[in-house]
């Protein structure tokens, strides 16, 4: 099996270390890059594209430091991601992994995932392979990942 190559697109070590350990534990083999923020992702993905792209959607504009605050912090920092993805035609396979349920539009209007869900795959249609809520409590969000992650032949090996 050849190497598949994941950008990992989170600013919250916890969850980030969570999913990553999921990943690990479904294909040892697996490369795992990280990104912390909307600009840090943007450079990763003009760098080297990865086979796929696992996005947050609460993102900072910059990677959080000691003496850095990450700047503004962005409710929409992964739609933002998407939108330059699609300007400079990079096309990349793409599940978003959200802990909000919910989001706040600009006039302070909640929508809900799966209104969302239903806009962004008509937006980013080439790219935008799923939409899952992660909540660390529950396991569901490893059953959607895992059968989002089908197409791209991720599996525990197994010894023969």
């Amino acid at each position: 099996m050849n190497s598949i190559h994941i950008l990992l697109v989170e600013d919250e070590a916890p969850k980030r270390t969570h999913i990553e350990r999921f990943l690990t534990s479904l294909s040892p083999g697996l490369i795992i890059t990280t990104a912390q923020s909307v600009n840090s992702a943007l450079d990763a993905l003009e760098k080297k594209l990865p086979d796929l792209l696992l996005l947050d959607m609460s993102l900072p504009t910059f990677d959080i430091g000691e003496r850095e605050s990450g700047g503004r912090p962005q409710g929409f920092g992964g739609i933002e991601i998407l939108r330059h993805m699609t300007m400079t035609e990079i096309i990349c396979p793409t599940i978003v992994i959200t802990g909000y349920e919910a989001f706040l539009r600009e006039a302070g209007n909640p929508v809900d995932l799966s209104q969302l869900r239903a806009e962004w795959e008509k937006e980013f249609p080439l790219c935008l392979k799923g939409v899952l809520h992660y909540n660390s409590t529950y396991d569901e969000w490893k059953t959607e990942l895992r059968k989002a992650l089908a197409d791209f032949d991720i599996h525990k090996e197994t010894s023969k």
